[in-house]
């Protein structure tokens, strides 16, 4: 596991050897030789571990501890003790060590500890992270998560549509989302005082659409699946849309509304209208580097609503559900997560016990199609995207039987 190492020993020979051993190892190091020089390069966002020696001149490995300690007391110190310092290096784990290790330490048995602290440095600042978003006053970053930058466009156009005050289209494919972020649009408006009704469009005639409105006055009425919505609700509806109305429409649709209203299945006008302002949720396959931070989320709901406790995520799992298509989106990845804090076997376990190569491949095909997806299935565009040549980029699309054209929208 490669991370960042603050190395901290006065010795120099010392100091090297730990250094060229960590490098050939991987890690990025910083070398320092006392606890003043240290203090430069120590931060509550400090993404690494701490390796010190415990005796040295003035102020020694404890001090550096109590420094640390006092800074975040979630930041791993790994101390180095000489052979009669034992006793002192078990105290020091009473004081919020991480661990300690002896002098002269061997590469096996100093690798297997830095990877420890590492993986749970890196679970402390996820978990803090996730918490910030959770407490922030911007219900898009804290309920619409995700770090990518499809993520991030989304979050930025649900935040345009919810100052809008017109309405609003939200697209997405089925098991995205779409009625979190019609929820998500209703918080961040003018109208959040005001109730959220939410109405399914099939079956709904013009006289309880008439009602759905009333009930809605001064908020938002959200219309799930709005393709359903019968023909003559359909002109009703188109009527009601005048600026300043009693309450602000937030159609929802996991279908093509373009391509059906141009099949006459749907009213052209509504569409139009519709369109103007309008979210898409991006697939998990146009974006498999959220599945990771998303998972360890839905981990986190799934263990307390099951009153456990979050089991650990290896890295070989979240590999494996980063080399899935994951059809049912948000949906199936919540439905996984449930059956990981359960215990219960999983289709991400299975390809966690696939080869290597095989697991690399699914990974490969998964970012071909995000690249597509986020190149609105432009191939020059995506392949440039990836600095891949041209000639590679279509080699691999047909490899693994990928059509850019499946990927325009």
């Amino acid at each position: 596991m490669s991370g960042e190492v603050l190395v901290v020993d006065d010795d120099r020979p010392v100091r090297e050897a730990l250094t060229q051993t960590l490098e050939l190892a991987e890690y990025r190091v910083r070398a320092v030789g006392s606890f003043i020089e240290a203090k430069d390069h120590i931060a509550p966002d400090f993404s690494g571990v701490i390796l010190s020696d415990i005796r040295m001149p003035g102020r020694d490995g404890f001090h550096l501890l109590s420094y640390t300690r006092a800074l975040d007391d979630e930041l791993p110190v790994i101390l180095l003790t000489g052979e009669g310092d034992i006793p002192m290096a078990v105290k020091a784990m009473g004081e919020g060590a991480f661990d300690f290790l002896e002098k002269p330490c061997a590469p096996d048995q100093l690798i297997p500890v830095l990877d420890r602290a590492l993986k749970n440095r890196r679970l402390v600042l996820e978990n803090r992270r996730l918490k910030a978003q959770l407490e922030t006053g911007d219900p898009a970053a804290r309920m619409l998560f995700g770090t990518s930058q499809l993520a991030e466009d989304m979050r930025q156009t649900v935040r345009q549509a919810a100052r809008a005050g017109t309405e609003v289209l939200v697209t997405g494919p089925p098991g995205a989302g779409v009625s979190k972020v019609a929820e998500v649009i209703h918080l961040m408006s003018q109208g959040a005082s005001g109730p959220f009704v939410k109405r399914a469009a099939a079956g709904l005639d013009p006289q309880a659409l008439e009602t759905a409105y009333a009930q809605a006055a001064g908020g938002n009425l959200f219309l799930d699946e709005i393709l359903a919505l019968p023909t003559a609700s359909q002109y009703a509806l188109l009527e009601r849309l005048d600026p300043g109305g009693e309450a602000r429409l937030i159609a929802g649709s996991t279908a093509n509304l373009g391509q059906a209203a141009a099949e006459g299945r749907f009213n052209a006008d509504l569409f139009y209208r519709l369109e103007v302002l309008r979210v898409r949720i991006p697939a998990l396959s146009e974006r498999p580097e959220d599945i990771p931070v998303l998972f360890r989320h839905y981990v986190a709901q799934a263990a307390e609503q099951a009153g456990l406790s979050s089991p650990e995520i290896s890295p070989d799992h979240l590999a494996a559900l980063m080399a899935q298509d994951w059809p049912g989106n948000a949906r199936s990845l919540m439905s996984a997560a449930m059956r990981f804090v359960l215990g219960m076997p999983d289709n991400a376990a299975e390809a966690a016990e696939l080869g290597l190569a095989e697991q690399m491949a699914r990974v490969e095909r998964s970012l071909l199609i995000a690249a597509l997806g986020r190149q609105n299935g432009r191939a020059a565009q995506a392949a440039q995207a990836l600095k891949l040549p041209r000639k590679t980029f279509y080699d691999k699309l047909a490899r693994y039987g990928i059509r850019p054209e499946d990927y325009r929208r």
